[in-house]
């Protein structure tokens, strides 16, 4: 039996491994699963768990006040490499580009004990943005035995890099995910109730801002078209759940309290999440899971960053780079509200992330794969 230990500890990884885990639990007398969470997120990583119906074998549990990058960093190796101690895996998964990430890929190289990274490759080719996430994916790759890349760009990455060994295409878990999600949230009342507040009848556009590079002039830009939008078209309705950043918070606040046809509200959770996406007309956004899960609703994304490492969306026009010049969020916005071909052209558009169907290939090369 392969001992496979997955290791992940914000929202976005595990529900891009959540999939995974389900379809390796599919065959318990080949592999056997544990998991291990770092706890970077707490809160919004255990609703997610108990949406997905996952439980964890090991949590480091390593967040406290006031941590650094340094912090966590070093709290998340120690605490992996007594995980690492006592599980022994054949094979250590991590996802994408967190610190955690990082932190159990080179723990697992720390122990001799290969690694797989599930949605290798992706690149912004800026080092600093989004920051740490670009580097931390770059270490990432170096370390990882076998690569998991979710499109055929990815892997081009990834041979630019000389990694041209064990690299597999197999589209993102986060569509399979997604699929699974909306299938258990559409049709169920208590979700239309939890959104009570909004007009059905008016165009909704959901709203989604976190970034550190973002933070200060950005957000003040941002907030500014938001409220430019709202005021010249009346039939339209934002909903923003507002990241718990303090820089985030208090810009959103000043500017965007009180406006009509703005709601400012609590983060959400991923079901809520999921079904108000399925409800917008389309998303403006600065997250990356955003803009690989949308499309597959036949939402068009507006990206408020100046770059991005999943281009693939922006080439296949379900994703506009937009940055955050008041004037160009404006101006993609308005063009969707009032022009229908172009609205059509990227709802209808093709997403590049994959059909659902991610985590039965990967299971099937991790299950192929030599001790």
């Amino acid at each position: 039996m392969k001992k496979l230990l997955f290791v992940f500890g914000t929202r976005p990884e595990a529900i891009k491994m959540a999939p995974l885990i389900h379809e390796c639990n599919k065959y318990p007398h080949e592999l056997e699963v544990k998991i291990c969470l770092t706890g970077q997120h707490r809160e919004m990583l255990q609703q997610v768990m108990d949406f997905f119906e996952i439980r964890s074998d090991y949590n480091i549990d390593l967040m406290k006040p006031n941590q650094t990058l340094f912090d966590i960093t070093a709290s998340a190796l120690k605490g992996i490499e007594n995980v690492l101690n006592d599980c022994n895996p054949d094979v250590v998964l991590v996802q994408g580009d967190t610190t955690t990430a990082f932190a159990g890929a080179l723990s697992a190289f720390y122990k001799q004990i290969k690694v797989a990274h599930v949605e290798a490759g992706l690149r912004s080719h800026n080092k600093y943005a989004p920051f740490p996430e670009e580097i931390n994916r770059k270490m990432t790759g170096v370390i990882t035995d076998f690569h998991f890349a979710p499109t055929p760009a990815a892997a081009h990455n990834l041979s630019l890099e000389n990694i041209r060994e064990n690299v597999f295409v197999t589209g993102n878990t986060v569509i399979d995910a997604l699929l699974w999600a909306v299938q258990k949230v559409r049709g169920d009342k208590k979700f239309e109730e939890n959104f009570r507040f909004l007009d059905f009848s008016k165009k909704i556009i959901l709203v989604t801002g976190h970034r550190r590079e973002n933070f200060g002039e950005p957000f003040e830009n941002i907030c500014d078209a938001l409220a430019y939008l709202c005021e010249t078209y009346k039939d339209i309705q934002i909903v923003y759940p507002v990241h718990l950043n303090p820089n985030v918070q208090e810009v959103v606040k000043r500017k965007l309290s009180g406006k009509q046809n703005i709601f400012l509200i609590a983060p959400l959770d991923y079901p809520n999440l999921v079904w108000l996406m399925d409800k917008s007309y389309f998303v403006i956004t600065d997250s990356g899971g955003i803009q690989e899960e949308a499309p597959s609703l036949g939402k068009p994304v507006l990206v408020m960053r100046d770059v991005t490492e999943r281009m693939e969306g922006v080439e296949a026009k379900t994703a506009m780079l937009v940055g955050t010049s008041k004037e160009k969020i404006i101006t993609e916005a308005s063009k969707l509200i009032d022009n229908m071909h172009a609205y059509e052209t990227m709802s209808k558009a093709v997403n590049p992330y994959g059909t659902g169907n991610s985590a039965a290939e990967i299971v099937t090369i991790l299950k192929s794969l030599e001790k």
